[in-house]
């Protein structure tokens, strides 16, 4: 590059290449710094410094969007909300940042801040303005899972227990974490469970694929590849064992992307779990990952995901066997609502979770186990 152009510095090198890239069209095909390629495997391993804010390239748009805040967070203080359109970052203008690139922008020492200007978009589709928020970095608990038990009443009139698990991000101790909490769970007499991946954007695709190994049996086709030239190849277990059979709804929106995609789809087109919710985001591609001699890595999309059943996941997203909508929710009786007993009040107003108990109480009452 240097022999070929007067560039005098790395920046200048990054630009020309990132330049070079955008020329195929893909978004996701990238390159990105030694700091930015650092921050992206620190977060893969659980630790982080920053706001705690999960944004992601809005596919038919282009713009960056926020996808979830971490419950508790410097960004969740600060009232961030899902959906809205990240358009500056410290007075540099986002259009064109790739959502890596601004996340390491985020990112930072604990005590410094990050100002940050959001657009929100109305309920009938209008710009609503731009807003200005200073936010102090942090440390962020990135513990991808918790759960409870909400107490429900059987088809027989006795009290039971559904076991709620929230999955926030695909990090390497996330299997170990789903398996430690449906363990203890089922040693409480739990009957049923509801798997919410609602606004997860995903992470280590691997370890989606061991979370869905946790509730599948036998040798079941967990995902496809297919390449450039339309070659397909299962990615299938090998002698599974799920740690439960009970009856299974997930939970997914248009923030569950990536790997919270292909989990949903392996569980729902394997048969084990009911999709309640909305469409899921439809980020489905594979990159290889080459680290280059500086630090820095390049992103080279490849090849793209299909769920078991050979449905596109990548810009198309998933769709939910119910979708969850207040109509739906004031056709139900208000016995169902009863059956979230108070000590979880959050999940008590949770509409999508009201839909999900009532899946699981037609299940259990019908006798099937999935």
């Amino acid at each position: 590059m240097v022999e070929m152009f007067p560039l005098r510095s790395a920046d200048a090198v990054y630009g020309k290449i990132k330049a070079m890239l955008s020329t195929l069209g893909d978004p996701f095909t990238r390159l990105i710094s030694p700091k930015e390629y650092q921050s992206f495997r620190i977060g893969s391993d659980g630790n982080l410094q920053g706001v705690g804010l999960f944004i992601n390239t809005e596919p038919r748009t282009g713009h960056l969007v926020v996808m979830s805040c971490i419950e508790g967070s410097p960004a969740d203080r600060a009232g961030i909300n899902e959906g809205e359109e990240l358009v500056e970052i410290n007075g540099e203008k986002m259009d064109g940042i790739d959502s890596e690139a601004a996340a390491q922008k985020l990112r930072g020492r604990v005590g410094t801040f990050v100002t940050i200007k959001l657009k929100s978009v109305n309920g009938s589709g209008t710009d609503s303005g731009i807003r200005e928020v200073k936010v102090p970095r942090d440390y962020i608990k990135l513990s991808p899972i918790s759960s409870t038990i909400i107490p429900h009443t059987t088809p027989h009139g006795r009290l039971g227990k559904t076991g709620y698990v929230k999955l926030t991000a695909f990090s390497q101790t996330a299997a170990s974490e789903m398996e430690r909490a449906v363990h203890e769970m089922e040693n409480q007499n739990v009957q049923s469970y509801i798997l919410d991946l609602r606004n997860n954007p995903g992470g280590l695709v691997k370890a989606g694929l061991d979370v869905a190994q946790l509730w599948l049996d036998g040798d079941e086709t967990l995902v496809y590849t297919i390449d450039r030239e339309g070659v397909t190849s299962p990615i299938n277990m090998i002698d599974g064992h799920a740690v439960t059979h009970d009856p299974l709804v997930v939970l997914v929106n248009e923030g569950s992307a990536s790997a919270s995609e292909i989990l949903a789809g392996a569980l729902h087109d394997n048969g084990r779990a009911t999709l309640v919710g909305n469409r899921t985001f439809g980020k489905g591609k594979i990159q290889s990952v080459t680290e280059l001699n500086d630090g820095s890595a390049l992103f080279v999309t490849v090849a793209k995901y299909l769920s078991p059943s050979l449905h596109e996941i990548d810009q198309v997203g998933i769709a939910p066997d119910v979708h969850c909508t207040t109509d739906m929710i004031d056709s139900l009786t208000g016995e169902i609502h009863k059956k979230v007993n108070s000590s979880v009040p959050l999940l008590e107003a949770d509409s999508c979770v009201v839909v999900a108990e009532h899946e699981l109480e037609t299940r259990r009452s019908n006798g099937t186990a999935s």
